[in-house]
């Protein structure tokens, strides 16, 4: 197998949730190689530097392996090299903090007290710094 559409390669090395997805993001012109932009039906051949335009973030992929077949992430991963550059790596990940899960509390403990509500607060205000107006 010398290539491979350009769809499958990047729904199978998990970079989209589904090949109609990355399908679609090859019509919106979010998908190129240098300053071709790609077709869902692009051949891509090992060697290739792939930019994928997602989310708002430019992402950069040297093709290693071609494969056709989805496969798991650890395997994914032996298929490309993230090539993105550090700066536009650091935007991601500073987006991506305080990403984490909303607050939750025990199943059946109910809502909490105004005094639990307070100790909340208050605890918010220390840890993240902030003022009473911005809570």
């Amino acid at each position: 197998m010398e290539k491979v559409r350009a769809d499958k390669w990047l729904w199978s090395v998990r970079i989209f949730k589904s090949r109609t997805q990355a399908t679609d993001a090859c019509k919106q012109k979010k998908i190129s190689i240098g300053e071709l932009n790609l077709k869902p039906s692009h051949q891509i051949s090992v060697g290739d530097e792939v930019l994928v335009k997602k989310n708002g973030f430019n992402f950069q992929f040297l093709v290693k392996k071609l494969i056709q077949k989805r496969v798991g992430a650890s395997l994914a991963v032996e298929c490309y090299d993230n090539i993105t550059p550090a700066d536009e790596l650091n935007k991601y990940e500073s987006w991506y903090i305080g990403k984490a899960r909303p607050e939750w509390r025990e199943r059946g403990a109910g809502r909490p007290t105004k005094k639990e509500r307070r100790t909340i607060d208050d605890f918010k205000k220390d840890y993240f710094n902030i003022d009473d107006d911005e809570l």
